[in-house]
């Protein structure tokens, strides 16, 4: 406890001055260790000037300048582990490799890159804080408990405004709990849109007439309407809220819902008039997906549907749906891929996991991945170059985004829950129901819902 106090202390004072860095893409193989020897890389060296911060005190370093040159601080030397998804390890190491070229005064730590996934660094991190990594990747829904565990440092000062400010709304809203940043956002891009053939479907704004089009042309139109992470589309776009808040042991102690109301009430509806269609196929998968013109999917599907649709290919964020006259816009999840860095008892290194944290999220590292694996950035900047802004998937992705909240937290029953109530949908079984039927049908998912917080 005394070790996760001192940290926290120091985390407040020494984070003050942002670190900026640019880094670039680097074809070349990466050893799993990053040493203090140079070796041939390819990778643009990061600006150093741009990149560097005393570390003599916490005192010192609340009021130094962020950008003063101070690359003949010698930060020592020590052990950096660093988490990343598989398909970004050897980027990862390229990348740590430029960065410590450019910026001799972190050379003296030996930066060891692992493959370890979003979902099983934060578990992993929560189990054992103390042997857990000292920078990481994770998803923004596990945020919350890695907080409540202590396992994730706050980003204070000039880097919170720095994260604010380099981001966009939705990236920077996921890195925050209770008011505080904590996190840096690396992408932007898990959520969904809709993919549709533009020979067939004459407006994608509107999901009557895109459904009119794939019944008159004989295709199907795919989406997952018995998912909890799809399903909510509807419901928070009609203007729904589903959340819930956690305590400091990651009990949920509230579920925030008004599903049982006039709003749910149309989302309700919209869902069964879309499941009534003959051109509805139940699904979200691109592999499993036949003679379609639309399909609400993601990112990860782009190249399939490509392959499918050829030059009839296209993009766009999910359309309207109108239900007794009124329109919304369909909502839903979006979600981050976020990097944190665990609490640390020496300033130093601390200083080090900080300025390497924020050189993976920048501009330019962000837009070096997008171009190595495709990942899509969460960095303002980032989004507007000319490649990026090329990825019709991503600008789909994009302006849906702005329609979606991030995923929290949410009880493992709440996702069996959402199936259940759309399995009961497809089956039929509210085709003629009433719309006070309808809305006992809502008022018992809000009541389960929140007896899940109890």
């Amino acid at each position: 406890m005394k070790k996760r106090v001192l940290a926290l202390v120091m985390s407040t004072a020494m984070i003050a001055s942002v670190l900026t860095a640019c880094g670039g893409k680097n074809d070349a193989p990466a050893q799993d260790t990053n040493t203090n020897t140079n070796t041939n890389n390819d990778a643009p060296a990061a600006d150093a000037a741009n990149n560097d911060a005393p570390a003599a005190d916490a005192a010192d370093a609340a009021g130094d300048d962020a950008t003063a040159d101070t690359s003949n601080v010698d930060y020592g030397t020590g052990e950096i582990t660093i988490w990343v998804a598989e398909n970004v390890q050897t980027f990862t190491q390229n990348q740590i490799k430029a960065f410590q070229e450019a910026n001799p005064q972190y050379a003296g730590y030996t930066v060891t890159v692992e493959p370890v996934g979003e979902g099983e660094a934060a578990t992993n991190m929560i189990t054992d804080v103390e042997g857990g990594a000292d920078i990481y990747g994770f998803a923004q829904d596990q945020l919350a408990r890695l907080v409540s565990s202590g396992a994730i440092m706050p980003v204070t000062g000039d880097y919170a405004t720095w994260v604010a400010e380099q981001n966009d709304a939705g990236a920077a809203a996921a890195a925050v709990v209770g008011g505080t940043t904590y996190a840096f956002p690396i992408t932007s891009d898990n959520g969904y849109f809709m993919y549709y053939d533009k020979s067939v479907v004459t407006d994608p704004t509107s999901l009557d007439q895109i459904v009119k089009d794939c019944e008159a042309a004989g295709k199907g139109f795919y989406m997952e309407i018995n998912s909890g992470w799809y399903q909510p589309a509807f419901f928070f776009g009609a203007g729904c809220t589903l959340t819930y808040d956690a305590d400091d042991a990651g009990n949920f102690t509230a579920c925030n819902t008004d599903y049982a109301s006039d709003k749910g009430l149309a989302a309700l509806k919209a869902i069964i008039n879309l499941h009534k269609s003959p051109a509805f196929v139940n699904g979200s998968a691109a592999n499993n997906a036949t003679n379609f013109a639309a399909i609400v999917d993601g990112t990860w599907d782009a190249e399939a549907i490509k392959g499918v649709l050829g030059d009839n290919y296209a993009c766009a964020k999910l359309p309207k749906f109108t239900v007794d006259g009124t329109d919304y816009q369909l909502g839903g999840f979006g979600g981050f891929k976020l990097l944190g860095v665990k609490p640390q008892t020496d300033a130093n290194k601390m200083q080090v996991c900080m300025a390497m944290a924020q050189f993976l999220s920048s501009e330019e590292t962000q837009l070096a991945r997008y171009k190595e694996v495709s990942w899509g950035p969460s960095n303002v900047a980032a989004q507007q170059s000319s490649d990026v802004q090329a990825d019709e998937a991503l600008s789909a992705l994009a302006e849906q985004l702005a329609e979606t909240i991030p995923q929290g937290q949410y009880p493992n029953d709440y996702w069996t829950l959402a199936t259940a109530l759309g399995d009961s949908v497809i089956a039929g079984e509210y085709d003629n129901a009433s719309d006070d039927e309808l809305m006992a049908v809502l008022q018992e998912f809000q009541s389960t819902c929140q007896s899940y917080a109890q």
